[in-house]
C-alpha cells in the first residue's frame, strides 16, 4: 500500500484526510487490528472541551497560569479539571491551524492534592468511560495535555478525556530524570485506576507512550497484585505506543498480568528513532516498541507494526501524527466495549 507522507504533528487534526481514514487496513497493520472507521464527525471533547488531569507534577505558582504544572515532583497526586479551547473548524482556521496549533489550555481551575485527589477524578468522570493519556519522556505539562485532547479528538472519543501527567523534565538530557520520575509515580498511578475501578461506570481505557508505557506496565503489575482480577476487569483497552521499555523488561511485566495481558495493543516500529537511541543509551538491549512483530505476538499481545508508515526522520509519535496508525486505537477501544 502506498501512503502519503505524514502531516506535522500539530496540523494533522485539521487536515482531515477522510479518505485515508476510511480505508480498511487489516492487511497493513495486522490482521484484526483494524476495521472499516467510524463515521463520528464529533469527539465528546469537541463538545465539551474538558480534560481531566491527574499529576504528580508540582502545581506551578501562582496557581492557575502556565505552565500550571512544573517539571518538578510534587507531593503525591494531583487532580484539576482542565478547560481547553477547541480549534477553530472554519476552514482559515484549519489553514492557520498547521501553523499556530489548534487545541490549547484555557484555564486550570483549583488544584485538589492529597488523598482526596484520586477520588475527585473518579467522581468528575461521573461514571462514564474514561480514556487516559500517559504521555512519554521529553513533555511538559502543556504539551501532554495538548496531545491528550489531540489523541482523544482524533479517534472521536466519545466518554471523558484524561491525562496522567508524571514530572517529565522537557529536556533531551535528562533521560535519567525522567526515567526515574515515571517509576516514583506507580503509587499514583495505581491509586487512580484503583478510585476509578472502584467507582460505579463504565470502562477505563489507557493510551501509553514511548516512556509512559513503563509507568503504564509497572503500574497495572501492581494493581493485579494489590487489587486482583476484579480491579483489572474494569481496565478496557491497554494501547503502548512505541514502548521505551527494555524487551526483557517488557516479556517479566507482560507474563506478571496473566490473562490480561490480552487487553494489550502494541504500536511498533522497527525504524523508530527515538528507540534507536534509548537502545543505545541502555546498553544495546532492544526497545519493546522496536522488536520484531513475532517476538512481541509471541507473549500474547496485539500487535501494529507501523514500521511502513514513518516518513519522518523519527517516527517516534506516529500515534499521533498519522490517522491510519490512530484508527488501530480507535478499534482497540470499539472491540473493549464489544462493538
Amino acid at each position: 500500500m502506498t501512503l502519503r507522507a505524514a502531516p506535522t504533528r500539530r496540523g494533522l487534526a485539521r487536515l482531515g484526510f477522510s479518505a485515508l481514514a476510511s480505508l480498511s487496513l487489516g492487511g497493513c497493520l495486522g490482521e484484526g487490528l483494524l476495521g472499516e472507521p467510524l463515521p463520528e464527525r464529533q469527539s465528546a471533547l469537541d463538545v465539551s472541551p474538558v480534560l481531566l488531569v491527574a499529576t504528580t507534577r508540582r502545581p506551578a505558582d501562582p496557581a492557575g497560569r502556565p505552565p500550571y504544572f512544573t517539571d518538578q515532583r510534587g507531593r503525591g497526586l494531583a487532580f484539576a479539571s482542565v478547560r481547553l479551547s477547541a480549534p477553530d473548524r472554519s476552514l482559515i482556521g484549519k489553514v492557520s491551524s498547521v501553523v499556530t496549533g489548534d487545541w490549547r489550555i484555557a484555564a486550570s481551575p483549583r488544584v485538589v492534592t492529597g488523598p482526596e485527589a484520586a477520588t475527585a477524578f473518579a467522581e468528575a468522570a461521573l461514571g462514564r468511560d474514561v480514556l487516559i493519556y500517559v504521555h512519554g519522556y521529553r513533555e511538559s505539562f502543556e504539551t501532554a495535555a495538548v496531545s491528550a485532547a489531540q489523541l482523544s479528538d482524533g479517534i472521536r472519543f466519545r466518554g471523558v478525556s484524561g491525562l496522567f501527567s508524571w514530572p517529565s523534565a522537557g529536556k533531551t538530557f535528562d533521560y535519567g530524570y525522567d526515567r526515574e520520575s515515571a517509576l516514583w509515580s506507580r503509587d499514583a498511578f495505581e491509586d487512580l485506576l484503583r478510585a476509578l475501578a472502584t467507582a460505579q461506570g463504565g470502562r477505563i481505557h489507557i493510551v501509553a507512550h514511548s516512556m509512559g508505557t513503563l509507568l503504564t506496565l509497572e503500574t497495572l503489575r501492581m494493581l493485579r497484585a494489590d487489587a486482583g482480577e476484579a480491579a483489572l476487569d474494569r481496565i478496557g483497552a491497554v494501547v503502548l505506543a512505541a514502548p521505551d521499555i527494555d524487551i526483557d523488561l517488557f516479556t517479566n511485566g507482560i507474563e506478571r498480568l496473566g490473562t490480561a495481558a490480552q487487553k494489550i495493543t502494541v504500536i511498533s516500529s522497527t525504524n523508530d528513532r527515538a528507540l534507536e537511541l534509548s537502545s543505545t543509551i541502555a546498553g544495546g538491549v532492544i526497545r519493546a516498541g522496536a522488536a520484531d512483530r513475532s517476538r512481541l505476538e509471541a507473549l500474547g499481545v496485539r500487535v501494529a507494526d507501523a514500521s511502513d508508515y514513518g516518513s519522518g526522520l523519527i517516527n517516534h509519535d506516529l500515534f499521533l501524527s498519522n490517522v491510519e496508525v490512530q484508527q488501530v486505537i480507535k478499534r482497540a477501544v470499539a472491540r473493549a466495549d464489544g462493538r
